[in-house]
Formats: structure tokens, sequence, C-alpha cells
């Protein structure tokens, strides 16, 4: 099963987050197994294609 790191916060009575790998693309659940939910079907919208120019976060190794 393939995993994927988010980031979450509570702001007043909602649970709002992304996927560390795309931050400019957030989501919210009025729980936290609702954001989760929310969180998957983010991601494969994100990756199936579907979504032109979607920006990235990455790694680069330098030296």
């Amino acid at each position: 099963m393939k995993k994927e790191k988010y980031i979450y916060w509570q702001d007043e009575d909602m649970f709002i987050g992304y996927l560390e790998e795309f931050p400019d693309y957030w989501t919210q659940g009025i729980t936290i197994d609702e954001l989760k939910v929310n969180l998957r079907a983010l991601y494969i919208d994100l990756t199936s294609g579907h979504i032109p120019q979607v920006r990235k976060v990455d790694e680069l190794e330098i030296a």
C-alpha cells in the first residue's frame, strides 16, 4: 500500500489539510476521517492527468 504524507490543522470546527507533495491544493473535512477521504480523492484527481499544470514539490540533490 502506497503512503503519502499530509499536513493538517484544525480551524474552529473544520480540519484543513493538503498533501505534502502538492502544497498548493487544499481540502477540508468536518472530521479527521472525512479530511482523509477528501485527501485521497484529491490525490487521485492530481495524479490522474485530468488537471493541467499541477505544481509539485520535489527534492534536488546538490553535489
